[in-house]
């Protein structure tokens, strides 16, 4: 049964979501399951899918297809939830309107009684001298295969290299940032350059090097660390921790503590993330990028809007005066609660502040190894690498079974080597703000001039049985509870 308006209109209220994230998914879909039809949901994302970012380095690595961690959104989400396929180019909380570009440059714009921002984040460039150049970002699919084919063409073109120096620089990656990322695409990289040099009838072992500022996995429980340096350095990757690159070229990076000159070809650059830019011209309180909210997730000043995820700045109650981390486990319990406190300010039960409890975490580091700390208890190992894929397929909202399968398949049948070329460089660079998307003039961002085009503007349908436009902020009251 649809709720109706307090104006008596019988418009249902219309909730806007940007960003399909972990953030994004999760608030539409826990708001889907609280008021089905009485709310009309419109989630803009640039991509048709949620991305499972934790399994992307197995992706790189080609133990995972691309599809296997890339869940359609109308398979995942209720019906009730509307994908409107674009990057969000306006934003007016004041007016409540959102306007945005369609794969094709088509501008769309409709009006909104909610709106939840989770617009989840971007590379994090630092102005280190060469890298926008001569680094790739991994935060995407097009990354992950545009590495996936690098690292078999620079060991191809290794195998029939005979200048001893130049086969050594194609040898070598260089990835910079111990987090999250970097040593987990750094432990799947080595294993899968390794495999693939022996194939190809090199006698030497590729080298990675593993550029980290702090201790890896700073933050974090240290068991996982201590763990993960443990196992990257028995396998022979050289791990620098303490250490920054100073400058980046065509033939490989300076370190800047040591001074040393590493030759490579690849350079990956995994030192952070930044919230979306979208964020910055909204003229609400942010704290290092990140809007500020109060413990519901709300905005200050804008009682109509909640922030969630890695673009929000969301007061930490475990810890007193900070805010939480920007991690995946956070970004799904606020989505879900975003939801839930966007539908009690609709009528439709109690909203509650946002507290977590912490309850581990897992590091995938390829083969049979892993750490982890499910509720406190240390693992490594086989046993740590169990816990860490029973996690995975847990958490993923679908295709579990076709991931299961390529894992088993991965452990029986050697790895596929096709280099496919479906992306190229300059599809990825790194200072992107749509690291999710290929970056061209067919897809997005639009093809110039198609923008200005007043012919190309479109306002965004209504759902069936609902106005033209959603309502003006004033006619925006809640809902009754049904």
């Amino acid at each position: 049964m649809r709720s109706e308006e307090d104006t008596g209109s019988g418009r249902v209220p219309k909730v806007v979501v940007v960003g399909g994230g972990f953030a994004g998914f999760q608030a539409a879909r826990s708001l889907a399951r609280r008021m089905g039809d009485a709310v009309d949901i419109v989630l803009v994302s640039p991509t048709n899918y949620f991305l499972y970012l934790p399994l992307l380095p197995e992706v790189a690595a080609g133990i995972l297809e691309p599809r296997r961690i890339s869940v359609a959104l109308a398979d995942a989400l209720p019906r009730c939830v509307r994908h409107a396929p674009g990057e969000v180019d306006e934003l007016d909380l004041d007016a409540h309107r959102i306007g945005w570009l369609d794969p094709e440059g088509i501008h769309h714009e409709t009006t909104w009684d909610r709106l939840v921002i989770a617009a989840g984040s971007v590379h994090k460039v630092l102005p280190v001298p060469g890298v926008t150049e001569y680094a790739q970002g991994f935060r995407g699919v097009p990354e992950a295969l545009y590495l996936r084919d690098h690292l078999i063409r620079q060991v191809e073109l290794a195998a029939v290299c005979d200048d001893p120096e130049e086969r050594a620089a194609r040898l070598t990656t260089v990835v910079v940032g111990g987090g999250y990322t970097g040593t987990e695409v750094t432990a799947q990289g080595f294993l899968f350059t390794k495999e693939l040099a022996a194939g190809r009838g090199l006698a030497e072992v590729p080298q990675w090097v593993l550029v980290s500022r702090g201790e890896l996995l700073s933050g974090l429980d240290p068991h996982l660390g201590r763990n993960a340096d443990r196992v990257l350095r028995e396998r022979g990757i050289d791990v620098r921790t303490h250490e920054q690159v100073e400058e980046a070229t065509g033939g490989g990076v300076r370190l800047r503590s040591s001074g040393e000159h590493v030759p490579t070809r690849t350079l990956l650059w995994c030192v952070g993330v930044r919230p979306d830019p979208i964020i910055d011209d909204l003229g609400v309180e942010v704290d290092q990028g990140r809007i500020v909210t109060d413990t519901r997730l709300r905005v200050p000043g804008h009682p109509h809007v909640f922030a969630c995820g890695d673009a929000a700045a969301v007061p930490d109650r475990a810890r007193p005066g900070e805010y939480t981390a920007m991690t995946a486990q956070h970004a799904e319990r606020q989505g879900r609660l975003a939801g839930r406190n966007v539908a009690a300010s609709l009528g439709r039960g109690r909203g509650k502040a946002y507290k977590h409890r912490d309850l581990g975490f897992v590091v995938d580091l390829g083969g049979y190894d892993a750490a982890a700390n499910p509720l406190g208890v240390k693992l490594t190992g086989g046993p740590a690498h169990v816990v860490a894929r029973g996690y995975h397929l847990l958490a993923m909202p679908g295709n579990r079974v076709r991931t299961a399968v390529d894992w088993l398949m991965d452990a029986l049948l050697p790895r596929q080597t096709a280099q496919l070329g479906l992306v190229r460089s300059p599809a990825v660079p790194l200072d992107s703000a749509s690291p999710e998307v290929p970056q061209h003039g067919l897809g997005f961002p639009h093809a110039p001039g198609q923008a200005s085009d007043p012919s190309s503007r479109a306002t965004f349908p209504p759902r069936s049985g609902g106005s033209a436009e959603a309502a003006s902020p004033e006619d925006s009251s809640p809902t009754g509870a049904r």
